[in-house]
């Protein structure tokens, strides 16, 4: 009896701790399974601080990931970051370095297509299989397994 309860514990925790998509929060793992394409989308945070220097404790508004795919057996990086601005600061400079300005904010989202075309499995877009993400910042990701 002892051994039914403690499986049925731990299979419920196993459940708090994944998803097979949705909104997923620091720590928490969604499940895609031969899905054609995955949306990250990062939850809409304002960027506000009082502190001098810009920091905050919410990542300034970008989200962090981690895909796992069994394709492979490898594991990926994934910042979004729609509150950042990757311009250059050649507008502060006032034209002395002679760059053009450029750059744009950070996505906000990102779409996984599947590319079932590549041979060798180490890409990226290579979603076949179990697909597992986890959320490993401060902010909540919205993940859909098309």
């Amino acid at each position: 009896m002892k051994k039914i309860f403690a499986l049925t514990a731990m299979f419920i925790a196993g459940l708090a701790f994944s998803a097979n998509a949705g909104q997923i929060s620091n720590g928490e793992t969604a499940k895609c399974e031969n899905a054609k394409s995955i949306t990250l989308e990062a939850a809409k945070v304002v960027h506000a601080t009082t502190d001098k220097f810009g920091y905050t404790d919410n990542d300034r508004g970008g989200a962090n990931l981690s895909v796992w795919k069994s394709s492979n057996f490898t594991t990926v990086p994934i910042t979004l970051g729609p509150n950042d601005s990757n311009q250059t600061l050649v507008s502060t400079d006032h034209g002395l370095t002679g760059i053009p300005q450029r750059g744009t904010m950070g996505a906000g989202s990102v779409t996984l297509a599947s590319q079932p075309a590549f041979s060798r499995g180490d890409s990226i877009g290579d979603i076949s299989g179990l697909v597992k993400i986890t959320n490993t910042g401060a902010i909540p990701v919205t993940v859909t397994c098309n």
